[in-house]
């Protein structure tokens, strides 16, 4: 057990609890397959003083004056920046990402606290039109205590993704971080503290997921859930909130198709596209997967693509050398070696990679040709260091092929075409196009999906208002 590890804690009704008397589940490092610590899970009795603390801390949250409220927000995102270098240490140990995209991802947390703190002070309402001596306004409202659901993958920074505008509204907040990751997360959470956040206010628990979602969004002080993950838990999840009409924000992940036109600058198109392919390992839920490449090009693309893959330096996540780490967790290695084996035995050719490392939780970065339509890695999403690539002759296919699956969170598409890249953003079914550029989580925009990859959006206007209520007020 690392020192930084040594007592990880939960966060509940106003103080720091250990783990005595409570059930605890192991914490890996990845890149060596070694326990580094254990995390207390929350007890029944546990998540319903995390309840009641929340039910409180709305009533006192909802009635701060929203200039306290973005001050305390934009402290909270200033300490983050100054703990930076920690924070992304104990990601990096727990995760596996490389440290500097374990940095950036808490320097991203930040800008998204800067930002819903200026918003929650723009939570405009309208004034209706009426006869003189009556009046109609429109306002808007926090919506309540909130459920926060967060993944392994981004463990920061997709967390604040739900408690920056949810704060920022005038919700308490129930935080549930991945097991996998609760040093970062912990430390994340105490910025938030540390900035005057009142302590009724945000509540952070671990514990069997299940057991935890279950509980809380069964309980009536529960009025918002909020979830990033997969799709099969995220239906699960609904069905549940719904026995108690419940608003939710879902945000299931997908399996993005990436479309090189020949009319790229394709060195600087694979520049741009290999990096971010086996970006955290290829676990993003938006990382370019289905390389869909006109014809005249495939053979050039592929050469391009194996070779800058082959030259990829793997390792520890802590090595500054390092430029792609381990995948998280344990589950992740047999699972891409599955859909890799599936892929080539149904004549997919392996140009790159293909095997697991010989420790911790590694694969090596693998691309896939001709990969075809019926091997499983073309329908599923791998999560994971594979690129899978097939040939398309028309614009027309390649839509059809970009379109084909139940998923639509992001696609991408690289052509120095004008027209054509206005008639791609409207005809690709994702709720996120990038065109020639991967930068479309930025703190500003909408980030959803459409089809199976849920609904709701997080980040921009869009998801401060999904932490809000609409009410009407009338006068006469």
């Amino acid at each position: 057990m690392t020192d930084d590890h040594a007592d990880l804690q939960l966060f509940v009704d106003g103080a720091w609890t250990s783990g005595e008397g409570r059930d605890t589940g192991p914490v890996f490092n990845p890149a060596t397959g070694e326990t580094i610590a254990e995390v207390p899970f929350a007890t029944p009795a546990d998540l319903d003083a995390a309840l009641a603390a929340a039910d409180r801390g709305f009533i006192l949250w909802r009635a701060t004056d929203v200039q306290q409220r973005a001050a305390i927000l934009h402290a909270a995102a200033a300490l983050m920046r100054e703990r930076a270098d920690a924070i992304g240490r104990l990601l990096t140990r727990e995760q596996g990402k490389i440290l500097a995209e374990a940095k950036a991802e808490v320097f991203g947390a930040a800008q998204m606290f800067d930002w819903y703190a200026e918003e929650a002070q723009r939570a405009y309402g309208r004034v209706l039109v009426r006869p003189t001596g009556q009046r109609s306004i429109v306002i808007r409202q926090p919506v309540g205590p909130v459920a926060a659901l967060s993944p392994w993958n981004f463990p920061v920074y997709l967390l604040a993704k739900k408690l920056a505008p949810a704060l920022a509204a005038g919700c308490s907040v129930i935080a549930k971080p991945p097991e996998e990751t609760p040093a970062c997360t912990s430390a994340f959470f105490r910025c938030l503290l540390d900035a005057g956040l009142p302590a009724d206010v945000a509540q952070l628990v671990f514990g069997v997921p299940d057991q935890v979602s279950r509980h809380l969004i069964a309980s009536s002080v529960i009025r918002k859930v909020s979830f990033t993950g997969s799709v099969p838990v995220g239906k699960h999840l609904l069905k549940l909130a719904a026995e108690g009409v419940k608003r939710t924000t879902m945000e299931l992940g997908g399996h993005a198709p990436v479309l090189i036109f020949a009319d790229c600058d394709l060195d600087k198109t694979l520049d741009m596209v290999v990096p971010q392919k086996f970006r955290n390992a290829g676990q993003v839920c938006v990382a370019p997967t289905r390389f869909y490449v006109e014809a005249p090009i495939y053979d050039a693309f592929l050469k391009g693509f194996a070779e800058r893959t082959a030259k990829l330096p793997i390792g520890d996540g802590m090595d500054e050398a390092t430029r792609m780490g381990p995948l998280a967790n344990r589950r992740r290695p047999d699972a891409i070696a599955a859909l890799v084996n599936d892929a080539t035995a149904k004549g997919a050719r392996a140009l790159a990679g293909g095997e697991r490392g010989d420790h911790g939780y590694f694969f090596q970065p693998t691309l896939l040709a001709d990969v075809p339509l019926d091997a499983d890695i073309m329908s599923n999403e791998p999560f994971g260091p594979v690129a899978v690539t097939r040939s398309f002759e028309t614009m027309e296919e390649a839509i059809e092929q970009a379109n084909r699956l139940p998923y639509g969170l992001a696609a991408f598409a690289f052509t120095e075409n004008g027209r054509r890249a206005n008639r791609l953003g409207d005809a690709i079914e994702a709720g996120m196009v990038g065109i020639n550029t991967f930068a479309i989580s930025v703190a500003d925009a909408p980030f959803g999906g459409v089809k199976q990859s849920g609904f709701g959006s997080e980040g921009g206007t869009e998801g401060f208002d999904s932490y809000c209520v609409t009410k009407a007020i009338h006068q006469a």
